[in-house]
């Protein structure tokens, strides 16, 4: 079953079920963020027979607008490890990113005017569906509603000013995430994902080359500080970023960025500068 958040106009969203080319409405649920806070909801979602719109030229939000937590992860895949010049860690590496920072699938992306280091870092995004603290590895799955597309896009003259990375990870509308959140049960572990600018193909590894599975960050992460349905976290990103391209490449005005995950769908955003 595929979820998404459905911008109905004059700031009105609405969490709704695609059904091939059919989006129904959930009633009563602003968007899934929201949808996830009902312990039945994916019996509600499955029986909703809300109003329906046609998913050509629907005006998606990202899928999760409001987070509680996006907790991201650094380093998690050896090609992207190898081509920064770091050692595989012993441990994830986390950072945060703020709900101020998404943006809709299909939404401009906002080149800010303080950087001119504009990267694109494709993601597989886990999206949590039942609260937990200090999760076992082997139940971790049972806390995951689904799985999504993000685009971790970073600005990387701030991000390595200090070793702290969050300045250069969290800009206001840099981080397309959707279009739709997969639920588990149809999830098929270690799809190809890639992330492509103007059409040139930059990024394309299988998530299965991640470090820390999925399954792992639910764990360890939930050691720290309880998860809870809507949060996200985002698994990291392959090689093939821009940064580690000889000469360095960054993104540019009016150049399309296209992250896609087989089986989740894909982003599409067209690069425009700050007003």
């Amino acid at each position: 079953m595929k979820l998404l958040t459905l911008r109905l106009g004059n700031g009105v969203t609405t969490a709704v079920r695609q059904d091939g080319d059919t989006l129904t409405e959930i009633p009563g649920f602003s968007d899934v963020g929201a949808l996830l806070k009902d312990p039945n909801w994916e019996s509600t979602a499955k029986t909703a027979e809300g109003t329906t719109h046609p998913y050509d030229g629907a005006d998606l939000a990202a899928v999760v607008p409001s987070p509680g937590k996006i907790i991201c992860v650094g380093q998690n895949y050896r090609n992207h490890i190898e081509e920064m010049g770091h050692d595989v860690p012993a441990y994830p590496t986390l950072f945060a990113k703020y709900a101020e920072s998404l943006i809709g699938p299909n939404d401009d992306l906002i080149l800010p005017e303080e950087s001119d280091t504009v990267d694109w870092e494709a993601e597989l995004a886990v999206v949590i569906g039942r609260a937990g603290r200090r999760i076992p590895e082997a139940q971790a799955g049972d806390h995951i509603a689904g799985y999504s597309v993000l685009n971790d896009v970073s600005m990387r003259d701030y991000q390595f000013r200090t070793v702290q990375w969050l300045q250069g990870k969290t800009w206001e509308k840099s981080t397309p995430f959707g279009p739709a959140m997969l639920t588990q049960d149809e999830f098929l572990p270690g799809p190809l994902m890639t992330s492509a600018v103007d059409g040139e193909v930059q990024q394309s590894t299988p998530t299965s080359d991640l470090v820390f599975t999925p399954e792992f960050l639910v764990s360890y992460i939930s050691r720290i500080i309880t998860l809870n349905p809507g949060d996200v976290i985002s698994t990291g990103t392959p090689g093939g970023v821009g940064h580690a391209q000889d000469p360095k490449r960054y993104l540019q005005e009016g150049q399309v960025l296209v992250t896609t995950v087989e089986g989740l769908g894909q982003l599409r955003n067209r690069v425009v500068k700050e007003a």
